[in-house]
């Protein structure tokens, strides 16, 4: 065996070291010309020692690649892998200098609160109004300035799930934003998710945090601020096939105790220390590579979390599971497309039962008084031809109740049986306790994409009531008492094209409901739309690509048009409806309040509110683009707020001081 001379080892060396990426080289030309050549601040840009010291290394490689727009920080999204993590492993050596004393750097402080109490930690941020400080047990304090002392500030009402509660209604009690004052609402505070396309989500808020997702991104803010404090985020999965590729496609996190859970876009479920954004647990609900992805859809109820998972329009076979908060282990699972020989498979006669979609994307609703989680499912699979799979195709397009603790089905709903319209029942469920003819009951509110609105016995599952909420219907003449549309003729896709309403997004969708128990009225965004249907020959299913055989394109010469509509739930008519101007094509729901007030999402581009009973409009503020995302409120430092987010940017408004 021949040795290579000392020389020769000296050269290889030598070589692999000068292609070893250098931090200093990369923060010199990358960072030095603005935050000056020892990162403690320069001509155009301030220090960043506090926040090289204040984020671990994926927070510091996530702001490196998506920059901080509102700042004047550019992304560098085309840094290599080994130049990033050297670039990383420099900006530690600013913060950790030779003499071992950082310079500049707010390290730990010990401040004095208002009630003469002291506070020791150290900053995450700071300004001459406010202070977010961690302290030693990791958790954060948000402090306003008052003088030589601070003044610690929280949420006095959160919104800590995707409708605000687990009842799935969108309403709320405050009133301190009312009919006489909405018209001063101004904007508070915004921030801009660095790197985000058209966000999707609603913000929650916990304990004086807001939450804020984009594609495997979760960004913790201060409330009262915008003041960002920590950023959990991944990059994109490759080779992922469905709607979580999409930038921004991710609706929401759950928050219960200490933890934030989340799902990735290749659908796996994560929980996330809320003051750090520190991982916990992952677990893998299902494999990526079998078209299964994510976006946001779960509920933290009792010791779980409650996730499903989204790829109907890739062939997946839907489940609905329940996972341990602590551990993350998998307590239970329900298939919503059954196994070829079990109850509910003989409504699938055909090869697709394999592939039969039924996804579970939309967070549902949860009653603690019966222990009964409520979910829809979205759409069979292939869409748009259903030649391979007639019959009903149990438990697509339905609405299910299972018990919280085994996951067992108690009862379901179908709205569109052998669905070959991508009509998702994947809408909203609110559940309300009123009267109703004349005695108190539980029920179960659905504006479903459909076209039908309608009123179920949550208890039971038995429909009470079913109405058109949009005049453009026409593929069901009535729902019949049994639940089971009455279908009109040549209302189904053909391969020449046939004019169906409402069109392939749906009288309604995702975005939210709400429902005012002093009105006695249910709020939603409407769209008047028909679609020319067309059906193709049905695709073998392939690991990696779409399993659609149609579609639905717009009809031509139609004006499509959006009305916020108010519904009497004791007689399915609309109350009041409010037109709006634009193209159709926002996904914005309604907020409702006990103040009176109806906040929605407007056509044009605006945040609106509006009278609750007459649906006079009070107050509007216009954005640039069309919404996808729905409002939500909180209080916070005895200030209510209501949040939206419009592209890419979050929005807090509140009253003037």
């Amino acid at each position: 065996m021949r040795i290579r001379s000392l020389p020769v080892l000296l050269a290889a060396a030598a070589v692999a070291l000068a292609q070893t990426p250098d931090g200093r080289l990369a923060f010199q030309g990358r960072c030095a010309a603005c935050h000056g050549p020892d990162g403690n601040g320069g001509e155009h840009s301030p220090s960043i020692l506090a926040r090289i010291q204040n984020r671990n290394d994926q927070e510091l490689a996530a702001v490196l690649r998506d920059g901080v727009p509102l700042r004047g920080m550019p992304a560098f999204k085309d840094v290599p892998e080994p130049e990033l993590t050297a670039l990383i492993g420099f900006l530690r050596t600013l913060v950790r200098p030779a003499g071992g004393r950082g310079r500049g750097i707010p390290t730990r402080v010990q401040i004095q609160l208002t009630d003469g109490k002291p506070l020791a930690g150290i900053p995450i941020g700071r300004t001459s109004r406010e202070m977010q400080l961690r302290t030693d047990d990791q958790r954060i304090h948000l402090l306003r300035n008052a003088g030589e002392r601070y003044r610690e500030v929280t949420s006095q009402t959160d919104w800590p799930s995707f409708h605000g509660q687990l009842s799935g209604n969108r309403y709320t009690a405050m009133t301190q934003i009312n009919q006489a004052n909405v018209a001063r609402l101004a904007v508070q505070w915004v921030f801009s998710v660095p790197g985000a396309g058209r966000l999707q989500g609603t913000p929650q808020v916990h304990d004086g945090v807001m939450y804020v997702t984009n594609t495997n991104t979760v960004i913790a803010l201060d409330a009262g601020s915008g003041a960002r404090l920590w950023q959990f985020s991944r990059p994109p999965t490759p080779g992922l096939t469905g709607n979580a590729r999409s930038p921004g496609n991710n609706r929401s996190v759950s928050v219960a105790g200490d933890r934030v859970f989340m799902q990735t876009d290749h659908a796996h479920l994560v929980a996330l220390n809320r003051f750090t954004g520190q991982v916990l647990w992952e677990t893998e609900m299902a494999d990526f590579r079998q078209n299964y992805n994510a976006t946001g859809s779960m509920l933290a109820v009792e010791n779980l979390v409650v996730a499903g998972t989204a790829g109907g329009e890739q062939g997946v076979r839907g489940f609905l599971a329940a996972y341990d908060q602590t551990t993350g282990k998998e307590v239970w699972r329900f298939w919503t497309v059954p196994a070829r020989g079990e109850p509910g498979s003989e409504t699938w006669d055909g090869r697709d039962i394999d592939h039969g979609g039924g996804p579970t994307w939309l967070t549902g609703s949860y009653d603690p008084a019966t222990k009964t989680v409520y979910w829809t499912t979205g759409n069979a699979g292939p869409d748009f031809n259903g030649d391979n799979r007639l019959g009903d195709n149990l438990y697509t397009c339905s609405i299910l109740a299972l018990d919280a603790a085994t996951g067992k089905l108690k009862w379901h709903f179908q709205a569109t049986p052998h669905d070959e319209w991508d009509w998702d029942a994947v809408q909203p469920i609110l559940l309300v306790d009123a009267n109703w003819q004349g005695r108190p009951r539980k029920l179960l509110l659905q504006a479903n994409r459909n076209g039908f609105f309608y009123v179920l016995d949550r208890i039971d599952g038995k429909m009470l009531l079913a109405k058109p909420m949009v005049k453009k219907l026409t593929w069901a003449k009535e729902i019949a008492p049994d639940g089971r549309p009455v279908m009109n003729p040549n209302q189904t896709p053909t391969r020449e094209g046939a004019l169906i309403c409402p069109a392939v997004e749906g009288a309604a969708n995702f975005f939210s409901t709400s429902y005012n128990p002093a009105t006695g009225l249910f709020y939603v965004n409407t769209l008047e739309r028909c679609a020319v249907y067309t059906k193709t020959p049905p695709p073998e299913w392939q690991a990696g690509r779409g399993y659609g055989a149609g579609g639905g394109r717009r009809a031509p010469g139609e004006k499509a048009q959006k009305i916020l509509r108010a519904f009497d739930i004791q007689t399915g008519k609309a109350v009041w409806e409010l037109p709006q101007q634009g193209e159709g094509d926002s996904w914005t729901g309604t907020l409702s309040t006990a103040s009176g007030l109806v906040f929605f999402g407007d056509d044009g581009g605006a945040l609106g509110a509006a009278d609750a009973a007459t649906g006079k409009q009070l107050w509007s503020f216009p954005f640039v683009e069309s919404l996808h995302t729905s409002p939500m409120t909180y209080m916070f430092d005895n200030k209510q707020y209501v949040g939206m987010i419009a592209g890419s940017v979050v929005y807090g408004f509140g009253l003037p001081e």
